[in-house]
């Protein structure tokens, strides 16, 4: 089939709001992730379509963009080159001018899964939601402000770690005591639930979207959820990373109050010990969820701050491999090595100390 004449000097342009990830390392290769964000759908590319993909912005044609290509990878591109691409973008309707893309479905039922186990939907327009609660928190979002907000929770914490002997004795007293246990547990489902809006508020702040706000249960486990969207795509790191640490920041900011009123009470106050043993569950709360171990939120902090997708999945399938055949695993790029061996053997030495920890905790700590 021959190519229409002239076609190398049209202008193309992607349709509005489509979404371009940066370069994400999976497995021996580089992508980028391309999501059309009014049908949901999402696939990947490598780095020479995005090289082109990202430059149909209507403002160079097909022939300039063409030069450029051949520039950065001594190769130059024909028409049945651009028609193969175009044709794929055309039948994913990304292309502005082309057919309108076909909705998500909206909203799914309120109520999904078993009494067991399901979830449920608080909320019809998650997003829109945040942004209320955004504009109202805008102004203690400012840099300055969380800055000042990060050194205090720093100064508290090492406070909590210099006492950290008095308070796992108040944690023992308080497991004898089911009434004030069961208050400590519910402002620390409180803390979780922040936490989740604190996600979707980060997201929001930083340009990206929330999904869907509800309550998904594992019984005897509730708890809060907040999906956010498109935050992936971001194009700065801090962006992201602001997202995926934002719950454990609002963990311990949850904190702060019951601290001040735990150094204002007398050593033996039974409030002061209800009080200790939930400065102690709510930080371990918030410092064990940073560890970089799925799915906790440090192992998607580690994920953004590395550009890489799918670390441990891809770590183990790495070490597999290497295990093998050696020579396959050779061929993988040397910072995919580096990455999956530091990450495969860095995760196990991990769990192993907090394993060893935790039963020393127990050990030296108990009555």
């Amino acid at each position: 089939m021959t190519a229409p004449s002239g076609l190398l000097e049209h202008r193309p342009a992607l349709r509005a709001g489509v979404l371009l990830s940066p370069p994400l390392l999976n497995g021996a290769a580089v992508v980028h992730l391309v999501k059309d964000p009014v049908s949901g759908a999402a696939f990947e590319i490598g780095p020479k379509e995005y090289f082109l993909v990202s430059r149909l912005d209507g403002s160079r044609s097909l022939a300039e963009i063409g030069e450029a290509y051949g520039r950065a990878f001594g190769r130059r591109l024909g028409e049945r080159n651009w028609q193969q691409l175009l044709g794929l973008l055309g039948a994913r309707r990304l292309l502005a001018g082309g057919p309108p893309p076909q909705a998500q479905a909206g909203p799914g039922p309120q109520r999904t899964g078993t009494l067991l186990r399901g979830s449920l939907r608080l909320v019809a327009d998650a997003d829109a939601t945040t942004a209320r609660l955004h504009r109202v928190l805008r102004p203690l979002l400012r840099p300055a402000v969380l800055g000042g907000l990060l050194l205090v929770l720093l100064a508290m914490e090492g406070w909590l770690a210099a006492s950290a002997g008095g308070l796992f004795g108040d944690l023992w007293w308080l497991l004898t005591r089911p009434a004030p246990l069961l208050a400590v547990a519910s402002l620390l489902w409180l803390s979780t639930a922040l936490h989740e809006f604190a996600h979707g508020l980060a997201a929001r702040h930083v340009g990206g979207t929330v999904g869907e706000i509800g309550l998904r249960w594992r019984l005897p486990m509730v708890i809060m959820y907040c999906r956010v969207d498109n935050y992936r795509y971001l194009p700065r790191r801090r962006d992201q990373l602001a997202v995926a640490g934002a719950g454990a920041f609002a963990n311990l900011l949850f904190l702060l109050p019951f601290c001040a009123w735990w150094t204002a009470l007398p050593a033996g106050d039974p409030t002061r010990r209800v009080l200790g043993a939930l400065l102690l569950l709510g930080s371990a709360q918030a410092l064990v969820n940073l560890v970089p171990l799925p799915p906790l939120d440090g192992y998607t902090l580690l994920g953004h701050a590395l550009r890489v997708t799918r670390l441990a999945p891809a770590s183990s399938a790495y070490l597999r491999l290497r295990m093998r055949d050696k020579a396959a695993a050779a061929a993988y790029p040397v910072r995919a090595r580096r990455l999956y061996l530091g990450y495969g053997i860095g995760s196990a030495v991990l769990v192993l100390l907090l394993a060893a920890g935790l039963a020393a905790a127990v050990v030296l700590t108990a009555p």
